[in-house]
């Protein structure tokens, strides 16, 4: 199955999926990183598990496959038997760049700080910060968390893991931002909760808007893709947000609903369905 833009991913409309940040780095970048000068060949929509890549690499099995029998990864010399993967796994839709982004943050081994971090904030986990990036008094950084250059965060923000937010981003006063990725030149306004989506570049949140990640019953979200709703595999999760979109302050915007690019909300609204351009 491949992405139809038009019908079911916002965040795909301008950029190639290889293109995509998992952790501030494209897509394409991590799987270049693991396969290096093996003879592999890779899909390219794969997020690739370094221990099942050294598998292929050393010829134990011939591919990865995906649960529909996808390859996600393959040795160009076909050595070996075909493997169900466990770990890597092809992104297919939005919410698939939030389990990688899981994966890669979560695996964060050391923190590299190239910005300034004031002493009245608290850090506890793992945090990669670039250049020119503020971390203001007052922020709680809980859990693993990348955080590009040129960003101002804070003050009094709560940002926990496993969030990566792009390069000139604004994260507001009381912020709460959880298992998110931001991507670059986006703000999200003062007293908002983010949790468990994707923004695109660009994005305005106004103050108070919220995003909802939890069904009443605990169950799976699901979310509308070509006019049936799809299962997320996801207990938790949130909005996708395309590039461009402003909401005014305090809207609302219900579980598993996606804005196209360049969508706008009023002041006060409750997003209950997913947001599209004006024909």
């Amino acid at each position: 199955m491949e992405f139809k833009a038009s019908d079911c991913h916002p965040l795909t409309l301008g950029r190639a999926i290889g293109d995509f940040p998992i952790g501030n780095i494209a897509l394409s970048a991590h799987q270049q990183r693991l396969v290096g000068s093996a003879a592999l060949g890779v899909h390219s929509h794969a997020w690739l598990a370094s221990d099942e890549v050294a598998l292929l690499a050393a010829g134990e099995c011939s591919s990865l496959l995906d649960a529909s029998g996808e390859k996600i990864a393959w040795r160009l010399d076909g050595i070996g038997d075909a493997i169900a993967a466990r770990e890597s796994f092809l992104i297919r839709y939005p919410w698939d760049f939030l389990r990688a982004n899981e994966a890669w943050v979560g695996s964060l081994g050391e923190s590299i700080i190239d910005g300034e971090v004031h002493p009245l904030a608290v850090v506890e986990g793992l945090i990669h910060i670039g250049e020119g990036t503020r971390i203001l008094p007052g922020v709680f950084i809980e859990g693993n968390v990348v955080i590009g250059r040129n960003c101002k965060i804070g003050p009094n923000c709560y940002i926990r893991g496993n969030t990566s937010i792009g390069d000139g981003c604004h994260i507001g006063q009381s912020v709460e931002i959880k298992n998110t990725i931001v991507l670059d030149r986006s703000s999200i306004g003062h007293l908002s909760y983010v949790g468990d989506s994707v923004l695109g570049e660009g994005v305005n949140f106004g103050a108070g808007t919220t995003t909802s990640n939890l069904r009443h019953d605990g169950s799976n979200h699901r979310s509308t893709v070509a006019g049936e709703l799809v299962d997320t595999g996801r207990r938790k999760f949130g909005a996708i947000v395309g590039d461009g979109v402003h909401t005014g302050i305090n809207t609302s915007i219900y579980p598993g609903r996606k804005m196209w690019p360049g969508t706008t909300t009023l002041p006060g609204s409750i997003v209950q369905r997913d947001v599209h351009p004006l024909a």
